[in-house]
């Protein structure tokens, strides 16, 4: 039973990652500074990356 409560918690804090790296991603100044230089934030792939694996380790936990 823990193990599935775990699970919806890491699912859900992993989309809200996901969904925070997406913005973090799609901001003005991101898009301004991939313009200019071409480089990511490291936030926008630790909040996108870090969710896709949160949610796959929560996947796993409910099963």
């Amino acid at each position: 039973m823990n193990n599935k409560i775990i699970g919806i918690i890491l699912i859900a804090a992993g989309v809200a990652f996901a969904i925070w790296g997406y913005n973090v991603y799609d901001s003005a100044s991101s898009q301004v500074t991939r313009a200019i230089n071409g480089d990511t934030p490291i936030e926008a792939w630790l909040g996108m990356v870090g969710g896709a694996i949160a949610v796959l380790i929560g996947l796993t936990k409910i099963k």
